[in-house]
């Protein structure tokens, strides 16, 4: 099992000292969220938490989440960083893929890139993105970023996304695990068919492992089983050693770590009872491994 703190939805000045002490506790990574904006009116539901709400989200700070991570990387050494999940569908992926490469060429390749297409219309209303055919869209971006690692021209003629051959430079030396979020069957049989990873968002343990069970079907079904695959889940589970071994049974391999409940509106909390948070749940739980 790897463990990674969830760091954001916080004051920008912790950023820096929570990757730090992260690091040194031991933990294998950080995971940042993502969000674009607010939308002062709304008619899309939030597919993650109990009542669809969105309020929770109207006032919390919200880092561009891959600044973010070139923000952290730059003063750390080891640790490992992920999205959870970049709202890609919403984005222009050559821009996004540039990004990404010079994220992997300052951290040395420390960077997996956890994404989704984004739940809320508005979102895409307000990046000017048309919100039919997202998932297609999405599938088409996905193959524009893998394209793009390659250090080679490549040029990309899809349904909804045209663009000339070019290449970038400087490209990965290895290429960027893509993680892909979203509880849905279309999700899950995108994951199975072109992801490194899937990244779930929180559920109960039986519901988990109804969808991990899922996922390996649809790995064998597309012929993509015996690739290495990661599973991320949020970490409410992980308080205890008996849980921990249930995650593993049923396959997760990455656990997150929080301590605010953000859905219930809880207040952040100060830097130094943050760090002293993570600093016992690693003695607990990962330190000595």
């Amino acid at each position: 099992m790897r463990f990674s703190y969830q760091i954001g939805m916080s004051e920008a000045d912790h950023y820096v000292p929570l990757a730090k002490a992260a690091e040194a506790a031991g933990f294998d990574g950080l995971t940042i969220p993502d969000s674009i904006c607010y939308p002062r009116d709304a008619s899309s539901k939030y597919p993650y938490n109990k009542d669809g709400s969105r309020e929770f989200l109207e006032s919390v700070p919200f880092i561009e989440s891959l600044i973010a991570v070139a923000h952290v990387a730059a003063v750390t050494e080891k640790i490992r960083f992920a999205t959870f999940v970049y709202k890609l569908a919403v984005r222009q992926a050559a821009v996004v893929a540039k990004q990404v490469q010079s994220i992997q060429a300052l951290s040395n390749n420390r960077f997996d890139f956890g994404i989704g297409i984004s739940p809320w219309e508005e979102d895409f209303a307000v990046c000017g993105v048309p919100w039919e055919k997202r998932g297609k869209r999405f599938d088409e971006q996905i193959e524009i970023l893998r394209g793009l690692e390659t250090g080679e021209f490549f040029g990309y003629d899809g349904e909804l996304i045209q663009m000339p051959a070019n290449k970038m430079c400087p490209a990965p030396t290895a290429p960027t695990p893509l993680l892909i979020g979203g509880h849905t069957e279309p999700a899950l049989k995108r994951a199975a068919r072109t992801g490194d990873g899937w990244m779930c968002a929180g559920a109960g343990l039986e519901d988990l492992r109804a969808y991990i069970g899922r996922l390996g079907e649809l790995r064998e079904e597309y012929g993509t089983a015996d690739r290495p695959f990661r599973i991320y889940t949020t970490g409410q589970d992980a308080f205890s050693r008996e849980g921990i071994e249930q995650l593993e049974a049923i396959g997760v391999t990455d656990v997150i770590i929080g301590f605010r409940n953000v859905y219930e509106m809880e207040p952040d909390k100060p830097l130094n009872e943050k760090i002293d948070m993570l600093n016992w749940y690693a003695g607990e739980f990962i330190q000595g491994r």
